[in-house]
């Protein structure tokens, strides 16, 4: 290292350097001046060493957060004045010179230290500031350590890394392309990648045997707490000759060691194999396709019991149900039907089950007793529980159920702590119907190979086809979506036939992949793992954007450089664009 500006960076200094003539480098995290002596706090990536100043006319003109360059002696500090909190706590640098290599020339728009407690839209726009902060730095380096990790572990898991392009062809599935319009060929537009689908597979018909990347993926989509608007990272990978089951072995292993590796102390990892939902028991029994396994709470199907009663809110309607064995108030029950209206429920019906197994509640009037005894049968009633019950059409039933599931598990703060608890969803449905135009289209990736397939193509109902999709899943949070890919031509147009896309625009939208798979294409499936949001777990994050170096806001906006932004007439015209009002 030149000693220009730095002899050495903070952590590398110690008690051995005492006596030493040293130069540091960094950032005025304080300044405390004690009438004849002052001192300063300089801040460099690594650490914060004290400077003590004797001399102060040396502190004249400095300010917090200049970047400057100290020469001076290291020394020991005064015993009573050692600070534990820190590396170079025992020793200070007893300071001879002070070189400004950097002004600050206005206030500054927070302090660094607590800019975490700050606004959001002034933290991203003055981002460079924020990420002095060690808290939000140390999310980077740990990022950094992360994505290390990913790499050398799927490499020992023998696959490959390989970059696949930026600029790709719009694909009319999935969420909001983001579109780039072409100088050379007029009226046509790249599009930026929403995930390398197609030339991952394009990868394996090539005869690459195991892909991968850290990929990054851009969807015109809106942000959420665990969702990144424009942007995102994913480990992404692929295998040939390779069965569902080997993809969940090898998504199981990077994942676990990950987490193993990288998780806070004292939490849990699920060990693999991790267990295996369908997609409709996980609707069923966590109203949801992502379930959050530390919630010891399941949903139960009432339906058939409540068709044979004369209650008219539950009659002709799926009724799920939710046993609870805990005390609950008066006010308790009140809480909960009022979330139950705020998430857009009519109401919240219960029963409490008495010591002589009576029932008590709004609707046990209703309910005739050989049925109570055919509901204590089926839920596994014992005397201390409550039963929750949710009617309504299917769909929302599922969805108000797992809503409710997860507000009775916080308010009675019954989920498992300090833990990380994975598993697959599978089997999902391969087709869905449009609720706008009823027609029946793709439910997720069309590239899916069907359950059964051509056959299954050619003489079930669309909507009871099953394909092979899966999705990987942490603590109700989505980490992945994969699927054994449908690598078969005629399987191909039947699926996106079925989908009402005739052979030509199969042709001409997915041209690459119809063209390979007319020469030999290999079995091959994957899946894609969220680098932000395994890091967003790990760091026990609230919000995505904590672990991202520049994140948009949450309106999408990079408040920092101004983007979106205006471009000139003359940018437009080379690109053949005209803006209409």
């Amino acid at each position: 290292m030149s000693d220009m500006y730095r002899s050495k960076t903070m952590d590398k200094i110690s008690e051995n350097d005492i006596g030493s003539k040293m130069k540091i480098a960094g950032w005025v995290e304080n300044i405390r001046d004690h009438g004849g002596v002052s001192f300063i706090d300089l801040r460099d990536m690594y650490g914060v060493m004290q400077v003590v100043l004797r001399d102060t006319e040396l502190l004249k003109g400095i300010k917090k957060e200049e970047c400057l360059s100290i020469e001076g002696v290291i020394e020991r500090r005064d015993e009573e004045t050692y600070n534990p909190k820190i590396p170079s706590g025992t020793i200070e640098l007893e300071a001879k010179a002070i070189t400004v290599l950097g002004k600050v020339y206005k206030d500054l728009p927070f302090e660094v230290a607590s800019s975490k407690e700050i606004r959001e839209d002034v933290r991203l726009k003055y981002r460079y500031l924020d990420l002095r902060n060690k808290k939000v730095k140390d999310n980077l380096l740990f990022r950094s350590q992360v994505i290390s990790f990913l790499r050398q572990k799927m490499e020992g898991m023998g696959f490959m890394e390989i970059q696949t392009p930026i600029l790709s062809a719009s694909s009319p599935e999935g969420a909001r392309d983001y579109i780039v319009p072409s100088r050379k060929y007029k009226g046509k537009f790249y599009a930026l990648p929403q995930a390398p689908q197609q030339y991952k597979q394009l990868l394996m018909v090539s005869g690459i045997d195991k892909y991968f990347q850290i990929a990054p993926c851009f969807r015109d989509e809106d942000a959420r707490a665990d969702r990144s608007p424009g942007e995102f990272y994913q480990l992404d990978f692929e295998m040939s000759f390779a069965t569902q089951e080997d993809v969940f072995r090898a998504g199981e292993e990077v994942l676990t060691e990950t987490f193993k590796k990288f998780a806070p102390e004292g939490f849990e990892v699920t060990d693999a194999p991790y267990p295996v939902i369908g997609y409709r028991q996980a609707m069923l029994e966590f109203g949801t396709d992502k379930p959050d396994l530390r919630n010891p709470l399941r949903i139960i199907d009432v339906t058939d019991l409540f068709q044979k009663c004369t209650f008219k809110p539950f009659h002709n309607k799926t009724v799920r149900a939710i046993k609870v064995h805990a005390d609950m108030s008066k006010g308790f029950h009140e809480k909960m039907l009022e979330f139950a209206k705020e998430i857009g429920m009519g109401g919240l019906g219960y029963l409490e089950i008495k010591e002589d197994m009576s029932y008590k509640g709004p609707i046990d009037k209703f309910i005739p007793e050989d049925l109570k005894g055919e509901l204590a049968d089926r839920a596994r009633l014992v005397s201390g529980d409550v039963i929750f019950f949710i009617a309504d059409k299917e769909d929302l039933a599922n969805k108000y159920a797992g809503q409710i599931r997860n507000e009775l598990g916080q308010r009675l703060d019954i989920c498992e702590k300090n833990a990380y608890r994975f598993c697959y969803v599978n089997d999902f449905p391969m087709y869905e119907t449009d609720e706008e135009t009823g027609k029946i289209g793709f439910t997720h990736n069309p590239f899916s190979m069907p359950q059964g397939g051509l056959e299954a193509l050619n003489s079930k109902d669309p909507l009871d086809i099953l394909a092979y999709q899966y999705d990987i899943v942490c603590n109700g949070i989505e980490l992945s979506s994969g699927a054994v890919r449908n690598h078969d031509l005629d399987i191909m147009v039947k699926a996106f036939e079925i989908a009402g896309y005739d052979e030509e625009t199969l042709r001409n939208k997915f041209g690459a992949l119809y063209n390979a798979f007319q020469f030999g294409a290999p079995p091959h499936a994957g899946m894609a793992p969220g680098v932000d949001r395994m890091i967003m777990l790990l760091r026990n994050e609230e919000n995505i954007r904590e672990v991202i170096a520049f994140p948009m806001s949450g309106t999408a906006q990079d408040l920092l450089c101004g983007a979106p932004a205006e471009v000139t007439e003359k940018q437009l015209r080379e690109v053949h664009i005209r803006i209409r009002n």
